[in-house]
């Protein structure tokens, strides 16, 4: 009776420490976890390196210069998000919406040709941020600003970068494979030994930029 009385506690004791161990951390006010929503919040500066935080609501939040290193961000809500000189080395973006914000329609609002985020409709803003080796399959970046940012050896499978500003981008290695590209800004932007360049849309936009194929 002893022994099992023993063995109850230990087993206690552990659910206690584990259930400890998993509690989520906040920082500023914003729940690290999955499916959480801290969108509007400031988290400039902060450390936020491998933070879980898939399919979360991060809209109009500001990252900048804030450590993501190796954060899972996948399918999260970043649209108009500062990001400006966050550091997303080897982050998980798969899916992520980096596009600009539309305000929800009500129920029975008409259908307008003028999106809703006119006349601000530009996208997560990733002005110098460092996104080396970080995962962007499938990622919505259309609009979004990419100036001067670190993109090497990235993944931007089927990534739709419509309108996006990669002016002197550095996407050096980068596997481009079925990237949506129209109407991007391409200027300065470097594509030395770059991969999938040759399945972008519109087709030929890379030629000549030093893809490897």
């Amino acid at each position: 009776m002893r022994s099992f009385l023993r063995i109850l506690i230990a087993a206690v004791s552990a659910c206690v420490l584990l259930s400890g161990v998993a509690e989520a951390r906040t920082v500023k006010g914003c729940v690290i976890k999955h499916h959480t929503s801290c969108h509007y919040m400031d988290l400039h500066g902060m450390d936020l390196h491998g933070a879980v935080m898939p399919h979360s609501v991060l809209h109009h939040i500001n990252l900048k210069g804030a450590n993501l290193r190796g954060a899972d961000l996948r399918y999260a809500d970043l649209r108009k998000a500062d990001l400006r000189g966050a550091d997303l080395r080897r982050a998980n973006l798969k899916g992520a919406k980096l596009n600009y914000y539309t305000t929800p329609k009500k129920n029975g609002a008409r259908t307008s040709a003028t999106p809703s985020c006119a006349p601000n409709c530009g996208g997560a803003n990733l002005r110098g941020a460092n996104l080396t080796d970080a995962n962007l399959t499938g990622a919505n970046l259309i609009r979004a600003n990419l100036t001067e940012s670190n993109l090497t050896s990235a993944t931007l499978l089927n990534a739709t970068l419509v309108f996006a500003n990669l002016t002197n981008a550095d996407l050096i290695s980068a596997n481009l494979t079925g990237a949506n590209l129209i109407s991007a800004t391409l200027t300065g932007a470097v594509f030395t030994n770059a991969t999938g360049c040759s399945t972008v849309e519109p087709a030929g936009a890379l030629n000549g930029k030093g893809c490897s194929n």
